[in-house]
């Protein structure tokens, strides 16, 4: 009888034990809130719960548990974002948007980045910009980043040619961004090849109108000048249109372009 009596004594100490546990860690729990230290809120309140017998509200706790999460998931997400991790943003957003799917985090989310690429822009960090509005329209659905992200790989594609890059190797443009990129790149030079060969042909076209007009002789040097001067700009025209057809091999005007000005020569 005296071992049992033992036994349900240690049993009560045991009890007794847990409950005054939990109340520190409630403590603590409540104290880290008040701090905003929230992860650690969380990891208290959970420790509360994983105490048998704890004696506290479990409905109280699982309804601040249930506003910490999702904080919590979107500030490490957004602290992602500041540091620009870009891809560990994406992830830690998705995850949060699968696991807390009515918290709004999606539109934020799309919103944040929205709002870095307009930084982007706005520093000419055209490639970063244009990552960013790729992310909030496409990850996030945000429909305001469709036409800055157009915008921005056009303005990242002028920057490239203008620093003769040909192809975007060594560039950090997402996935979801490159082969709009390329085809940008390739349109640029094709319009600056073509600027070029309209250049070269008025000026023949004008010396073949004053020949025509009997102003002057295909023997004259004013004749002879302008033809040399065309053909030297269809010279110059030939490196950018091959360029656009190397990122664009499927440009039929570029070839019609490159043609007439082999033919020209």
């Amino acid at each position: 009888m005296k071992r049992v009596v033992l036994l349900m004594v240690m049993v009560f100490i045991s009890v007794m034990t847990f409950a005054q546990d939990a109340s520190e860690l409630m403590t603590q729990a409540n104290a880290a809130v008040e701090s905003k230290d929230f992860e650690k809120a969380i990891e208290l309140f959970e420790s509360v719960l994983a105490i048998p017998d704890h004696g506290q509200n479990v409905d109280n706790i699982n309804a601040v548990l249930g506003q910490l999460r999702p904080a919590v998931a979107k500030s490490k997400a957004s602290d992602a974002v500041d540091s620009k991790e870009y891809d560990k943003a994406i992830e830690l957003y998705k995850a949060a948007i699968a696991d807390y799917p009515n918290e709004g985090i999606e539109e934020q989310a799309g919103k944040i980045f929205y709002n870095e690429g307009i930084k982007s822009y706005k520093s000419e960090d055209f490639v970063e910009a244009a990552n960013c509005f790729a992310v909030s329209q496409n990850d996030f659905n945000y429909d305001k980043a469709e036409k800055y992200k157009s915008a921005s790989l056009k303005k990242a594609a002028e920057t490239l040619v203008a620093e003769g890059k040909s192809s975007v190797e060594g560039v950090a443009v997402s996935e979801a961004n490159k082969a709009e990129l390329v085809e940008n790149i390739a349109k640029v030079y094709f319009s600056q090849g073509y600027d070029k060969y309209q250049k070269g042909a008025a000026t023949i076209k004008s010396a073949t109108e004053s020949v025509n007009s009997g102003s002057i002789t295909t023997l004259d040097d004013e004749y002879k000048n302008a033809v040399a001067a065309g053909k030297k700009s269809f010279e110059q025209a030939i490196p950018f249109l091959k360029k656009a057809l190397e990122l664009d091999p499927n440009n039929a005007n570029a070839k019609k372009v490159l043609a007439a000005c082999e033919q020209s020569l």
